[in-house]
């Protein structure tokens, strides 16, 4: 671990997490999610790191962990926005404790797709839509006022990034990518939680799985997104014929079942 320095200075900012139980009295859904129930440290690439898995493997809980421990809000933005539409956020934050390369970090930002309006009305409300490009993100479409915001907001400083592709066509993930590498350039650090496998080619970056085995590194050709996506594509006749032929084996199996239950009946 290089030694701790006082002051902004550029990225990395953080090389290790640690989670510690005991620090949270209270318990909730976090606790019990299989890929974080054994987790006790996690290293993060000095630029860019990613999560990925199913829906409720506990990446955008991590994620979202993470950033409330370094004093995010938890429904996304600055650290001077602490505004709160609804409490809903885990109890998971309580039991981080965070290894720094450097004491103080010149910006940071929280930004998760599902609730951008909710940033958006606080930006608007605080008057600085002149630091994100001088127009309101109301006034752009959901794809434009996200890369609106990177573009003009992201500059030296620790950012989070909770399923960002949400709000990008294909076309604009691949912009992001350039945005992405055009942020990294200037010394910063991205933690990311993704189901994109665009947005996780990014080279170089540390790809973490979250599954029922836990939360392992893993190669990007050999994530799920990336397989499925390529045997799709590479072979979309095929691969509909056989979810036709699963859908109806389904059905068929439905019928069945729903024959037995008459004939018992009857008997």
């Amino acid at each position: 671990m290089r030694s701790l320095k006082y002051g902004a200075t550029p990225g990395p900012y953080i090389e290790k997490i640690f989670i510690d139980r005991t620090r949270s009295p209270r318990r909730d859904y976090s606790h019990d999610l299989p890929a974080l129930k054994n987790l006790r440290t996690l290293d993060l690439h000095p630029q860019v790191t990613f999560f990925v898995g199913e829906n409720g493997s506990g990446k955008s809980t991590l994620l979202e962990a993470i950033a409330i421990a370094n004093g995010l809000n938890a429904e996304g933005g600055s650290r001077n926005m602490q505004f709160t539409t609804r409490e809903s956020h885990s109890v998971f934050s309580d039991t981080i404790k965070i290894r720094r390369y450097h004491a103080l970090v010149p910006d940071a930002w929280f930004l998760r797709a599902e609730s951008l309006f909710n940033v958006a009305t606080e930006i608007d409300n605080l008057g600085a839509q002149r630091s994100y490009g001088g127009r309101s993100l109301h006034e752009q479409s959901h794809g434009e006022s996200f890369m609106s915001l990177v573009e003009n907001r992201f500059g030296q400083g620790l950012y989070f990034l909770d399923e960002p592709e949400a709000a990008l066509s294909p076309q604009r993930q691949l912009e992001f990518l350039i945005l992405l590498h055009s942020v990294v350039e200037q010394d910063s650090q991205l933690i990311i939680a993704t189901h994109s496998p665009i947005l996780m080619s990014y080279p170089n970056a540390l790809i973490y799985s979250f599954s029922d085995k836990g939360v392992l590194p893993i190669a990007y050709q050999d994530t799920e997104h990336f397989r499925v996506t390529k045997a799709f594509m590479d072979s979309p006749e095929r691969m509909l014929k056989h979810l036709n032929i699963v859908a109806h084996d389904k059905a068929r199996g439905k019928r069945s079942e729903d024959i037995g239950e008459s004939t018992e009946e009857s008997d």
